[in-house]
């Protein structure tokens, strides 16, 4: 696409803001008659509807598990997994050596790695990787080639022949049958595009990443039911497996965005290209351990979110997709994007003005709903447990815990409406403990 396609985020941005404002700030100054019971027969709604999604989940476990049927190996097809890598030292050798341990044939499988212009040992360990593995094949970007992690897939996916990808990130982690299960999955669901379910591997290393386990949880838990119900499913950027012929018809991976996964999902959406949610086996990546790293990531995350709404809403309102999926990504955009902003200047005023909160019925339903997922997806039987030992008192702070929401949308819709957009992707550190 264009440059110019994307150049007026920063005004829908404005405009959105505004109208959070308003809707927040103008049951406060003047009377509205019945504005009660309209918040609570929308909150009403909004359970509804959610705790529908919720229960798509119980026909799962009446599903084969997929590892229990035997696949022959001639019928499986060619996989390229591409590994977008900066400075990645910690968890690259780690990486590239479970990836060749797979149980896939060598012959269908091939592992593209690329070196995005890393400064630290990164290039020197995967020089020794390609002497020990003849078939890893590293791909080198210089550092200001741009496009990050988008463009590195991009560039790599001249050098490709496979029918399909898997993309993955440096500190994944697979079961050794993962890929023939994964397969096994698409076969039987005729897929365009699987995501893996997100698991932490540190979830014992403090409060946050046991938060973080728990929310892969929930997040899977109401993809799966969106898919189930409306047929709207995102993909995760880590274990994320798309036909190649498919992403290149979608344009292939969006330079312009700070989240691709986010953006090619709405694509995939549009295109009438069918996500699947696989829950087990999941894919395995470290949470981050600290506040910085964890606001961070969401906030690349939640301007990511904002931008593919504001670069394709105009396309998401026209006959493209079916009633029942806009208004999926209607309830889903108003709970995750509007609901953090209206509720602050809901508070805000409310304080300025001496006056009660407004909003504050569906704000409970939304918290409602996550700690109802929260529960579910970490009691769900599951390859790796969400947790080592989750408690009713586990859930509850964990729905305390994702009220930082309620401060990065916000924050982020501030900064996107009043400065202009410089496209940076802020790394994650990889520890690989």
């Amino acid at each position: 696409m264009s440059k110019g396609f994307y150049k007026n985020r920063r005004l829908k941005s404005l405009l959105f803001l505004s109208a959070c404002f308003l809707l927040a700030t103008i049951p406060h100054v003047f009377t509205i008659e019945g504005f009660v019971y309209f918040i609570l027969a929308l909150s009403f709604v909004i359970v509804f509807y959610g705790l529908i999604v919720i229960s798509r989940n119980f026909q799962r476990n009446n599903i084969k598990n997929t590892s229990s049927t035997k696949v022959i190996n001639k019928d499986l097809p060619i996989v390229d997994i591409l590994v977008a890598a900066r400075d990645e030292e910690n968890v690259i050798a780690r990486l590239v050596e479970r990836l060749f341990n797979l149980d896939y044939p060598i012959n269908k499988l091939n592992i593209y790695i690329i070196d995005d212009g890393s400064s630290d040992k990164t290039p020197l360990i995967l020089d020794r990787l390609s002497r020990q593995f003849e078939k890893l094949k590293v791909v080198s970007r210089s550092p200001n080639a741009g496009g990050g992690k988008s463009g590195a897939l991009n560039y790599a996916l001249k050098f490709t022949y496979g029918e399909w990808l898997l993309v993955l990130d440096a500190d994944a982690q697979l079961k050794q049958d993962s890929l023939i299960r994964l397969f096994k999955f698409v076969e039987e669901g005729d897929w365009s595009a699987v995501q893996l379910r997100k698991s932490v591997t540190n979830v014992s290393k403090n409060f946050l990443t046991s938060c973080q386990s728990m929310e892969m949880a929930m997040d899977a838990i109401f993809q799966y039911g969106r898919l189930s119900l409306a047929g709207v499913s995102e993909l995760r950027g880590n274990g994320q497996l798309i036909k190649k012929d498919t992403l290149l018809a979608c344009g292939s991976f969006n330079e312009d965005t700070v989240t691709d996964d986010l953006d090619l999902s709405l694509r995939l959406l549009l295109s009438k290209s069918k996500i699947g949610i696989l829950w087990d086996p999941p894919v395995m990546e470290e949470a981050v351990e600290n506040l910085n790293a964890l606001f961070a990531q969401r906030q690349r995350w939640a301007e990511g979110g904002l931008q593919r709404f504001f670069d394709y809403g105009d396309q998401l309102v026209t006959n493209k997709i079916n009633y029942l999926q806009k208004f999926d990504l209607t309830y889903f955009f108003i709970l995750q994007y509007a609901l953090p902003i209206i509720s602050l200047f809901d508070l805000v005023a409310s304080v300025a003005l001496l006056d009660s909160p407004i909003y504050w019925p569906i704000s409970c339903t939304a918290f409602m709903l996550s700690g109802i997922a929260f529960w579910y997806g970490s009691s769900c039987k599951s390859e790796v447990p969400v947790l080592q030992k989750g408690n009713f008192l586990m859930t509850f702070v964990s729905v305390f815990y994702l009220s930082h929401w309620f401060l990065i949308i916000p924050w982020v819709t501030i900064k996107m409406s009043i400065f202009p957009k410089k496209i940076l992707w802020r790394k994650t550190l990889h520890t690989g403990v």
